[in-house]
C-alpha cells in the first residue's frame, strides 16, 4: 500500500507572476524577499501587481535562516502586521524557509514559543484565529521549498540544524516562473540545479519512495543532468531555464512524500562548519551514495539505470562522477573537509540521523 498527497496549487510556466493578484485574492500580504529583489525590479513588480494590498516588505533576508535573526523579524512583523493574512515569499531556499517561520501566529508574540516548537520541546504557539498562508515564488530551480511543508532553521551559536513541519507550512500555492531566473549568477544556478538533482535521486534510494514520487524522480534527474550544462554554458536561455524549474518543481514533489536521505544527513554539517553552499553540500557525495545503495533493491536499480540509461550501475556510478566533476565540483570528501579515514564514521552518524534513516535499507 502507498499514497501520495501534496496539496500545493502550483501555477507554472514563463509570465505565470501574472497569476498573484488572482491568487492573493482580497487578502493583504507581507513579502518576504532576497536582498537583490529590490535593485532587479522584482519588488516593484509585486507592488504593481498587488497595490496597497502589499502591507510590508521584508528583504533582510540572510542565506541559511538562523535564529539569531529570524527571532526579531519574527517578533516584529507579527507586532507591526497582525491582521495580515498571508506571506508572500519570493526567492530561493532560505527566503522561502524564513517566510515559513512568519506563518505561525504567537500566543504571546516571542519567537522563543516557536522554537520549542521546533526543537520538540512542546511549547503551543497557537493564539485564536489562522495562521497565516504562504504564497511561494521560487527564483532558483532547485529549493523545491514551494512545494514541501519544511523549513530549515539554523542555530549557528549552537552550531545545530533544526526543521520545521507544522500543518499551516505547506504552501497554499506555488508560482514557478522561470523569467525570474534570468539574472540567477552562475554559482546559484549549480548549486541550486545540484540541490534539484540531490532531491531527485535522494527520494529515489528511499524507504518511502511510492511510483508518484519515482516517476517524478526519475523525470527530474534525466532532465537535470541533460540541462544543467547547457545552461551552465548558456545562462541568458529562456527554455533552459524553463527546463530547469520544472525539473527542480519534479524534484521537490518527488521529495515532499519521501523527504531526503543519507546525502542531505552528511551535508548539515559541511555547511554548519565549512560553509559549502547546501546545493554542492548535499551533491558532492551522491555517486557513493549510489554506489551504497547498489544491490539493495532490484526496482531501484532498474530506477537508476534509467536515469543514467546505462545497463551496470558501476557505470552509473561513473557517469554521476564524470558529471559532478564537469561542473567542477569535486566528489572527493577531503576537498569538504573530511579525511578518507573518517567517511565511514561520518556515514554511521548520518545514517543514525533522522534523514539518513530514510536511506532505503539492504533487502
Amino acid at each position: 500500500m502507498w499514497t501520495y498527497y501534496n496539496p500545493v496549487d502550483v501555477h507554472a510556466g514563463c509570465g505565470s507572476l501574472q497569476q498573484l493578484p488572482a491568487l492573493l485574492g482580497p487578502r493583504r500580504a507581507i513579502l518576504v524577499a532576497f536582498p537583490e529583489a529590490i535593485g532587479l525590479g522584482l519588488v516593484e513588480r509585486v507592488r504593481e501587481l498587488l497595490g496597497d494590498r502589499l502591507a510590508a516588505v521584508e528583504t533582510d533576508v540572510h542565506p541559511n535562516p538562523d535564529v539569531e535573526w529570524l527571532a526579531p523579524m519574527y517578533e516584529r512583523l507579527w507586532r507591526d502586521h497582525p491582521d495580515v493574512d498571508c506571506v508572500i515569499a519570493l526567492g530561493g531556499g532560505s527566503v522561502i524557509d524564513c517566510a515559513k517561520v512568519m506563518l505561525t501566529r504567537p500566543a504571546t508574540g516571542r519567537f522563543g514559543e516557536l522554537l520549542l516548537l521546533i526543537e520538540g520541546e512542546g511549547g503551543q504557539p497557537v493564539a485564536a484565529g489562522p495562521h497565516r498562508r504562504l504564497l511561494a515564488i521560487p527564483t532558483t530551480a532547485g529549493t523545491g521549498s514551494e512545494v514541501t511543508p519544511w523549513a530549515t532553521v539554523w542555530d549557528q551559536a549552537r552550531a545545530r540544524k533544526l526543521s520545521l513541519h507544522l500543518p499551516w507550512t505547506w504552501p497554499e500555492a506555488a508560482i514557478v516562473d522561470a523569467d525570474l531566473m534570468l539574472s540567477l549568477p552562475h554559482a546559484a544556478t549549480l548549486a541550486s540545479g545540484l540541490d534539484a538533482l540531490s532531491h531527485a535521486l535522494e527520494s529515489l534510494w528511499n524507504v518511502h519512495r511510492n511510483p508518484v514520487s519515482a516517476s517524478l524522480a526519475v523525470s527530474a534527474a534525466r532532465a537535470i543532468i541533460d540541462t544543467l550544462p547547457q545552461l551552465l554554458a548558456q545562462p541568458d536561455r529562456p527554455d533552459l531555464r524553463e527546463r530547469l524549474a520544472t525539473a527542480a518543481l519534479q524534484a521537490g514533489l518527488a521529495f515532499s512524500n519521501t523527504r531526503t536521505a543519507l546525502a542531505h544527513s552528511l551535508s548539515y554539517d559541511i555547511t554548519l562548519q565549512h560553509g559549502t553552499p547546501h546545493g554542492i553540500a548535499c551533491s558532492f557525495s551522491l555517486p557513493r551514495i549510489m554506489q551504497l545503495a547498489a544491490g539493495r533493491d532490484p526496482v531501484l536499480d532498474g530506477l537508476l539505470l534509467s536515469v543514467f540509461e546505462a545497463s551496470r550501475i558501476d557505470d552509473a556510478v561513473a557517469m554521476l562522477s564524470a558529471f559532478l566533476q564537469g561542473l567542477g565540483v569535486s566528489v572527493d570528501p577531503l576537498t569538504y573537509g573530511i579525511a578518507e579515514a573518517d567517511w565511514n564514521d561520518r556515514i554511521a552518524q548520518a545514517l543514525a540521523g533522522a534523514r539518513g534513516r530514510n536511506f532505503i535499507a539492504a533487502t
